[in-house]
């Protein structure tokens, strides 16, 4: 920012001078360019505007009229301020109509009440000016370095709106055409403690965000300041297709330094590029809703308020909802395909698939596998009914998708023939709660994934024991329970070449059902039922004992939970 007259006066070597104001006091925030003496009455052609004049008065003209004539030459020159010192040729104070011509021509008229020399001033003040600038050029080649490695990085667009915001040290929003927010940026990381002092409370800035914006953009140029809420605003967007505004929050309403509007402008141009040189398939909505889940589920000391500021801000209401939040499971994509895509093409259908059923909801792809959905529901909806609804919307976006088909399952053989699986945590009533939800649906997920039935989506009870020995699966005592039951027949598989571990898992998946079990391994009876016997020599154990069973049951779900 440009060094003021008014901080100027404030330097101690000005201070220790006595500085009074005279006359046009309203005008001391006007920028000083550069510090002058000099002793003439004519000096106003040397000038060329900016300067804050110095003078001991000894060559001011006696009259009036004179007086008048050389604040009027000084006021077309563009002056900053005139300051004179007292005591050469003024004593006490400035004749008045030194001062009155002053006031009427809104030139700062300023009396040294002590001797100071005028050297130390222009010294003091020079090199601020000078530091200044030199801080100006290397803000400005820091923000070239940095939107520059941006854009070869090919950075989303939360990424780059973080990085401006901390550039400007204010925050920034980026929102589409409808003023919905894709992203935001508080500003710097030490927030509040510089000289920026723009309120960056999210739930200030992001609630009802929509209306303001709205009513402060209407009718207005790409760029533009809306003094009324104290936004520097441009318009992103690139050859003839804009979708985007970003709005940098100014402080305390006054207007920005053409420096912050070269930063919105970069930024907004950043973005546009991004944008059209990107090939990834995820929108910048998709983005944005995915850096609010990311954070639901993986900040567990996240404000909860901050993140319902910036939700309702998407447009999705989380007071007075029922919240359920949901994981769509994919397995590895298919040839051609990267897995990547292949999740990002699941969270676009979706949210397609909530905007069909005017279910407001936060949709994002979490990893390769996994698409999460935070669902906002009426407090007295059915969730069920929510749930298998849209099911059934997603099923039927994905049914053309050969990726997700299920090996030997046509497309046409209606719900459940994707391959993708659905989970679902408890409803939460508060945001606070939905990470607890989110990562019971990433368990359901999960284990589901393994084991479809064709169920339009699953829940933890859904999955009885198989679920419980899941979120079990890492206790040590679980694991020392199941190699203690086939620790022998692992070995002794290992050891002689056969595979009787997956025998048993036949004959427990048909439910002791010996008969049943030779026909699902395609063995004669009478070789299979030797195997059987073999198992109990093996393991020590007999067979036909339920607990027996349901204890081997258990062992093999623990240690092989895709058998």
């Amino acid at each position: 920012m440009a060094l003021t007259l008014r901080e100027v006066l404030d330097l101690d070597v000005v201070r220790r001078g006595q500085p009074q104001v005279m006359a046009a006091a309203d005008r001391l925030d006007t920028p000083v360019r550069w510090v002058h003496a000099a002793e003439l009455t004519d000096v106003g052609r040397l000038l060329r505007g900016g300067e804050l004049l110095l003078s001991t008065g000894i060559a001011l003209p006696d009259s009036a009229t004179g007086l008048a004539a050389y604040v009027a030459e000084l006021a077309g020159a563009g002056v900053t301020g005139l300051a004179i010192e007292l005591g050469r040729r003024y004593t006490g104070t400035l004749p008045a109509p030194l001062v009155a011509a002053a006031q009427a021509h809104g030139v700062p008229l300023v009396a040294f009440g002590r001797e100071v020399p005028f050297v130390e001033i222009t010294e003091a003040v020079h090199a601020r000016i000078i530091d200044a600038q030199l801080a100006r050029l290397r803000a400005a080649e820091r923000m070239h370095e940095t939107f520059t490695e941006l854009s070869v990085a090919g950075a989303p667009a939360e990424q780059i709106v973080r990085s401006a915001g901390q550039l400007a040290d204010r925050p920034l929003i980026l929102a589409d055409l409808s003023y919905q927010v894709l992203a935001f940026s508080p500003g710097s990381p030490d927030a509040g403690t510089g000289p920026r002092r723009a309120d960056r409370d999210p739930r200030r800035l992001l609630d009802g965000f929509a209306s303001r914006a709205r009513a402060a953009c209407d009718g207005r140029p790409r760029t533009f300041y809306a003094q009324g809420p104290g936004w520097l605003v441009t318009t992103v967007g690139a050859r003839g297709e804009d979708w985007g505004r970003l709005f940098l929050v100014c402080d305390g309403g006054s207007p920005p330094a053409p420096e912050d509007t070269v930063l919105v402008e970069r930024a907004a141009t950043t973005l546009a590029l991004g944008r059209l040189l990107t090939r990834q398939a995820e929108s910048l909505e998709r983005q944005a809703h995915r850096t609010l889940i990311s954070a639901i589920i993986e900040q567990s000391d996240a404000d909860p308020a901050e993140a319902a500021a910036r939700a309702r801000a998407m447009g999705v209401p989380v007071t007075g909802r029922q919240l359920v939040a949901a994981v769509v499971r994919i397995p590895d994509s298919g040839p051609g395909l990267s897995a990547h895509a292949a999740v990002l093409g699941v969270a676009e259908a979706v949210a397609d698939a909530c905007r069909d059923a005017r279910v407001p909801a936060l949709v994002g792809s979490l990893d390769d596998v996994r698409a999460g959905a935070l669902l906002s529901l009426p407090e007295h909806a059915d969730t069920d009914d929510a749930l298998t609804a849209l099911s059934a919307r997603l099923t039927a976006r994905l049914s053309a998708r050969p990726f997700l088909q299920r090996p030997g399952v046509p497309a046409a053989a209606g719900a459940g023939s994707t391959a993708l699986v659905i989970g679902t945590g408890p409803p939460a009533t508060a945001l606070r709660d939905v990470r607890r939800s989110f990562l019971d649906a990433r368990e359901v997920a999960d284990v589901a994934i393994r084991h479809p039935d064709g169920r339009p989506y699953y829940r933890l009870p859904d999955l009885r024991l198989r679920g419980l020995l899941h979120l079990l699966r890492d206790d040590a005592r679980v694991r020392a329970f199941a190699e203690r039951e086939l620790g022998p027949l692992l070995s002794y598989d290992a050891a002689h070449g056969t595979h009787l571990v997956s025998d048993l898992a036949v004959y427990l998946n048909a439910g002791g059902n010996k008969a049943l079990a030779a026909a699902h391994a395609h063995l004669a009876r009478p070789t299979f039922y030797q195997r059987l016997r073999l198992i109990e020599r093996v393991l020590s154990v007999g067979l036909a004992e339920p607990e027996s069973r349901a204890s081997l049951h258990v062992a093999l779900l623990t240690l092989k939970p895709d058998g």
